[in-house]
């Protein structure tokens, strides 16, 4: 299963095509930002495949975050640890 997952941006590098640590609630990836070039550090962020595709509210990742953890293994799955 692919999900579009919340993250917080943590950095930014100045790579080409940019690319980003996002924070999974815990579990950090590097992350293409090429989508999202208005996103900032401490954004939020969905991520497809390893792609930010869109820039959400802080509430709304909290909602997200909230229902893939009531599933379980979601998110152990779609990120690869322990979140």
């Amino acid at each position: 299963m692919c999900l579009g997952v919340p993250g917080r941006i943590r950095s930014i590098g100045d790579s080409v095509p940019p690319m980003g640590t996002v924070d999974f609630g815990g579990v950090r990836r590097e992350v293409c930002l090429a989508y999202t070039p208005e996103a900032a550090v401490g954004d939020f962020v969905i991520v497809h495949v390893g792609f930010a595709i869109a820039r959400i509210r802080p509430d709304e990742a909290a909602r997200s975050l909230a229902a893939l953890r009531a599933l379980p293994g979601v998110l152990e799955a779609e990120l690869g640890g322990r979140p």
